[in-house]
Parts: structure tokens; sequence; C-alpha cells
């Protein structure tokens, strides 16, 4: 479907897999549609962002990447106080990228701070693209405020909170610093309502699923076929993402568990901060790779073991293909916690997920009829949660009236 009035789009995102992978398909949407979209990313997904047809918008970030995980700390305070940074630095690049060229509508992942500051300076509706859980009503007192208490109560949480206040005061918003980035105006959720906690209690007037949105990655991913050697056997995808994966006694026990299993083929999926011979001895039927094709091999698989990242999970309830969640960080293990509640994965810690225990998991799992049929289940739920033409939708919903939209110029 093309718009009878394309408009000016400018998203807003961080050099993260995880941030700009779900965005990436509602992207190419607006573009089929004859949209205009600039995407504003660090340099090192440009390319990604120009295979979608927008055009990159450079900008230099001081977050750390995913090459760098261990740069992230270990406190909460060590989590968030380098996004405010990040955007303190970033808003004065942002608006000089896009002088004399403001678009009729920004889009932004949660992350990006100086995204609605710029919507505000331009006039212009903000609409927030997350990848991963939002805030339902008593979010604050259930949630946030027991886990910041203590922040709030140190020294360098009151630096971060008064820095923040701060940078708001000068760009001439009022809203408290944790609502400013925790309720946006307007948010489309690029998961499953089957991953959201208590979603009958989230506002369906700012807050609308779309589940996951999944197109033809063959192009940029490549596929998966599988090999004759594994013809009749169940296949078991083992990936824990692009970030936390310096695991190598995690990938050990997975080959351990599955290595002996004559009717399983395993892929093994290890990431770049892994080195393979730190696996010792690997079998036949388990193949080492640095990064896979992951939903073209869930398509195919009979078993997920995952770090339940938000995407991860959701592909693997797009397929119905049970999981197991070995949660590594943030909201992994939340998202764990709920594929469990669903009935179609088990959570076992990564202190717990020795040989025996991962093994014994995917088994049960697999063996199970009512996994299946739950698996199925929310399969079919997903399945008209509209995916990104209904973001798209969404999106061209909020535009401004076509009167009041700038002349579009195409780069």
């Amino acid at each position: 479907m093309t718009s009878a009035h394309p408009a000016h789009i400018a998203m807003f995102s961080i050099a993260a897999h995880g941030h700009v992978n779900p965005s990436i398909e509602v992207i190419r949407e607006l573009v089929a549609r004859g949209h205009r979209v600039s995407y504003a990313i660090p340099a090192s997904f440009a390319e990604k962002i120009a295979e979608t047809g927008a055009t990159p918008v450079i900008w230099k970030s001081t977050l750390p990447t995913d090459d760098e995980p261990e740069a992230w700390g270990t406190e909460l305070i060590d989590n968030i106080e380098p996004f405010l940074n990040d955007a303190v630095q970033a808003l004065p690049q942002l608006a000089a990228a896009f002088e004399g060229d403001a678009p009729d509508l920004v889009l932004h992942d949660i992350t990006s701070y100086p995204a609605p500051v710029l919507a505000r300076h331009w006039g212009v509706p903000a609409v927030s693209l997350s990848p991963n859980l939002v805030a339902w009503a008593g979010y604050e007192e259930e949630v946030a405020a027991p886990m910041t208490a203590a922040l709030r109560a140190s020294e360098r949480g009151r630096a971060y909170y008064a820095r923040f206040r701060e940078w708001l005061d000068e760009n001439g918003i009022d809203e408290d610093p944790d609502r400013f980035v925790g309720r946006p105006r307007r948010s489309i959720v690029l998961i499953p309502r089957a991953l959201q906690p208590n979603a009958d209690r989230v506002d369906e007037s700012v807050y609308t699923f779309v589940g996951a949105c999944q197109g033809d990655r063959s192009a940029d991913q490549g596929t998966w076929r599988r090999p004759p050697a594994a013809d009749g056997k169940k296949v078991l995808l083992v990936s824990l993402g692009s970030t936390f994966t310096r695991q190598p006694a995690f990938y050990r026990a997975c080959i351990e568990a599955f290595g002996d299993l004559p009717d399983w083929h395993v892929v093994l999926q290890i990431g770049k901060f892994t080195d393979e011979a730190e696996l010792g001895a690997v079998p036949a039927n388990v193949e080492v790779h640095r990064w896979v094709p992951q939903l073209d091999i869930l398509r195919q698989a009979d078993a997920f073991i995952t770090h339940a990242g938000a995407g991860g999970s959701a592909e693997g309830l797009a397929t119905g293909t049970p999981m197991v969640a070995v949660p590594q960080a943030v909201d992994q293990f939340g998202n764990a916690d709920v594929l469990q509640a669903l009935g179609v994965a088990r959570h076992v810690p990564m202190e717990e997920a020795d040989a025996r225990t991962l093994r014994e998991a995917v088994v049960a799992l697999v063996e199970d009829p009512e996994v299946a049929a739950r698996s199925e289940a929310v399969r079919l739920r997903m399945a008209t949660e509209g995916g990104a033409r209904q973001a798209a939708d969404l999106i061209e919903a909020e535009l401004p009236p076509v009167s009041v939209r700038r002349p579009i110029v195409r780069a």
C-alpha cells in the first residue's frame, strides 16, 4: 500500500541490535509506502539502515557498544547514567543534523532521550517504538519506586536526577525524569501482548501491541538448511544473543547435554567473544557458528535455548518453538518468567544451567503435548496482531494534517 500523502519521518535509535532490529521492518514498510524516512543512528549501523531504503543520519554516541558489555557496570546507576550523558552530548549533534530539514513526525526508541525533546522543539508528534515491556497502571508504585528508592537516596543518584532535571529545564520540559523516560505520549509496542506483564492494566489509548515485526531476512542474514546428517532428527537452537556471549562453560554444558543424543541436531551460536577452541571436542551432531539466521532456524527447530531477550522471545513465540530461558541481564529475567508462566518455556537460572538440567528441560518440553498446544495457541494469537503493517498504519494515523506538513524533499 502506497500512501497518498507521503511525509518526512525521522527515527532515532542507538547502536544496539536489540534496539535497532525490532524497528527495521517498520521502517522498511514506511519507505515502501512512499514516506521519506531519516534514521538517526551511529555509523556502525548505517549500512543496516540504508538497506531498508531509509537515509542514515549519522551521529556520534558515547554509549558502550555490544562489543563491550562489561562497560555497563553492575549497579542501576551504571545502567541508566550513560543514557543521560549520551543524550546531553547528542542533542546538539542531532539538532544540527536536521537543521533546515525538520520532519513531520518523530519516531524513537525508548533509549533516545533527545528525540522527544526535538519533537517538541519542532512542534511535531513523537511516537515511541518500544522493543520491550511497557509501564502499566501501578507500575511506578509496584516496580519503579522500590527499584529507585536507594538510588534517589545516594549521592550519585541525587546528582544524576539533579542533572536530568537541569537538562529537561534547559529544554522547556517540566516532566519528572522517570516519567519523561517511561511514559511516552504515544507508544507502538514491538512485542507480542503475551510477553507483557500485567497486560490487562496497560493503557490502550497510549500503548498498542503490534507483535514481532518479522519480514524476509534472508538477504540480510542468509538462510539455514538442515544438513543431510540431521534428517529425521529434532533440531535445537542455542543462542545467548549478541552481547552477553562470553560463556564458554555454558556452551560446553550444551554440547555435553546433547552431543551424545542420537535423535538431536544442535545449532550452537557462540557470538564474537568465545574462542571455539574453548569448547573442546565438538560432536558431529553439533554445528558451531558465531552468528546464525535465527528466525529461519526457529521456523525449522523443535526447541530453543535462549537468553530471553525481547526479540528472541518474540521469535520463539511467533514460531511456536518451546524454549528454555537462561537470562543474562536486565529485562531478560522478567521475560523468562513470563514465558514460563505462559507454559511454553522453562526458566533455568545461569548458575543452574548444567548439562543434566538443560537436557531434562528441553526433552520434557518437547515431549509434552500440552506445551505444544499452548505454543500453537500463542503463535496463532500473535499472527493477528498485525506486525509491521499495523505499526505503519498507526504511525500514519499520528501524522499531522497534510495542510501543515513540510514539502517532501528527496535526498
